[in-house]
């Protein structure tokens, strides 16, 4: 494969030969970098009128937590299912942001009801390093080399592992405590998940600008969109776990 095409991000959703499977659309229907600005902006906004409504329900009401299940695992689901059909993007990436919306309105009143503020917080750092980031990569300042893409990606699977192992030990009634520990080993592993998930973000603007350039069919501006979002999520609830085990120790 040529070494150009050989890794374009870390995020699962965004895989090395997705553009190669594709083909090269007619201009008139090809991805652009604008297209899939406005679509981000547009599921983005969709996501925050999800969340609005969980984040608006009253402290024990019972919708509230299954709205929330709904959520995560609907989510999962349209998630695969964007994966594997790519070309429904422009149907599930919406569903997919009203789902994820539904998990994080309920998630987020969850921190807050413990840390007041901590939420306005998490949101601030979460689109001011997308913004940060996005400006460091087209400054030139972060370049996303074979390098990088693949240090970012190794280091990102590796996290994934170490999530998924403690999952499964939670059933044994085990686990692997710094991940959700306040102590200093738990907060430098948490500081460095949300580097990593910032990471992401820049071979995530790699892809979009790498679909442009090729020409991919339209409909990949959806699906670039969708692992923008995975990424964003991602960060937000890394920053806000962040958050919580810094001011859990005051």
């Amino acid at each position: 494969m040529n070494q150009h095409l050989s890794l374009r991000s870390g995020n699962p959703a965004l895989t090395a030969s997705t553009f190669t499977r594709l083909g090269r659309a007619a201009y008139s229907e090809a991805m652009t970098i604008q297209g899939t600005v406005n679509k981000t902006a547009v599921s983005l906004l969709i996501v925050m009128i999800s969340a609005s409504w969980t984040w608006g329900m009253p402290a024990g009401d019972p919708r509230a937590g299954g709205l929330m299940g709904l959520g995560v695992i609907g989510g999962l689901i349209t998630a695969i299912v964007t994966i594997f059909k790519k070309e429904w993007a422009m149907y599930t990436v919406p569903l997919y942001a009203v789902l994820e919306g539904l998990a994080l309105g309920g998630i987020s009143r969850f921190f807050e009801a413990m840390y007041p503020g901590i939420v306005n917080q998490a949101v601030f750092l979460t689109f001011g390093t997308l913004g940060a980031l996005l400006l460091a990569y087209k400054s030139g300042l972060i370049k996303a080399t074979e390098n990088f893409k693949l240090g970012v990606f190794a280091a990102t699977g590796g996290i994934a592992m170490l999530y998924l192992i403690s999952f499964v030990m939670s059933f044994f009634g085990s686990g692997i405590g710094f991940i959700h520990s306040n102590s200093t080993f738990g907060i430098i592993f948490s500081f460095g998940v949300v580097v990593i998930a910032a990471l992401n973000l820049v071979l995530d603007f790699d892809f979009i600008e790498e679909g442009s350039e090729m020409g991919a069919p339209k409909y990949m501006e959806w699906y670039a969109t969708f692992g923008l979002l995975v990424t964003l999520i991602w960060l937000y609830l890394e920053i806000l776990r962040l958050l919580s085990k810094l001011q859990s120790r005051r």
